[in-house]
């Protein structure tokens, strides 16, 4: 009965979408496909703390459902995020600067739950889960005394992301767990979701 219910909220968010861009739709197959925006702050753990502070970062996610799969979603991101120097780094080291660019793509599969507020808004919990490949550069800057040449590198690496969080379907808000070897991150992110194209 649940899951009933949480199909009928999100084919009630198809048809939202629909009259919002006033297209065409006819009783059947739900189909939808959505872009979503996300942005928010990275911090670090573990060894990439080593030399790494608190980051920033953003994603653009492609997103498709249709009433076969739902309430499970499959998207693609693509993500950017940027991690300064640590506070420490050039009092403890021959560091001047440091920081690490991170580029990503982000295969997963996103999966709503029942909402636990349905009254004058829905709010959905919801979870995700995929892998993940990454490219890290990393820009080493030392001091003029050091006696070393600055250099950048670049390393390919592959692992996995979790999150979870809130939906309001337009809008959303997770907490995600990046793994990669030596390169383990948190972030929390506010999500806004636009939907391409929708159809019932």
């Amino acid at each position: 009965m649940k899951f009933n219910r949480l199909k009928k909220v999100l084919l009630t968010a198809f048809l939202f979408t629909n009259v919002i861009y006033a297209q065409d739709f006819s009783l059947g197959q739900a189909k939808g496909l959505f872009f979503s925006l996300g942005i928010g702050p990275k911090l670090p753990i573990g060894d990439f703390s080593a030399k790494n502070g608190l980051g920033i970062g953003l994603d653009l996610t492609l997103s498709y459902a249709d009433n076969r799969i739902l309430p499970v979603f499959l998207y693609t991101k693509l993500g950017y995020q940027h991690f300064p120097a640590s506070n420490d780094l050039p009092k403890i080291s021959d560091y001047s600067s440091f920081y690490t660019n991170v580029f990503l793509i982000l295969p997963g599969v996103r999966f709503y739950f029942a909402p636990v507020i349905k009254d004058e808004i829905i709010i959905m919990p919801i979870v995700e889960a995929g892998l993940s490949f990454g490219i890290f550069n990393n820009t080493h800057i030392f001091k003029n005394d050091s006696n070393r040449n600055n250099y950048d590198e670049t390393l390919t690496k592959f692992g996995f992301h979790v999150s979870g969080g809130f939906s309001m379907f337009l809008l959303e808000t997770t907490i995600s767990y990046y793994y990669f070897p030596n390169n383990h991150s948190l972030s929390l992110d506010l999500r806004i979701q636009i939907p391409i194209f929708a159809k019932i």
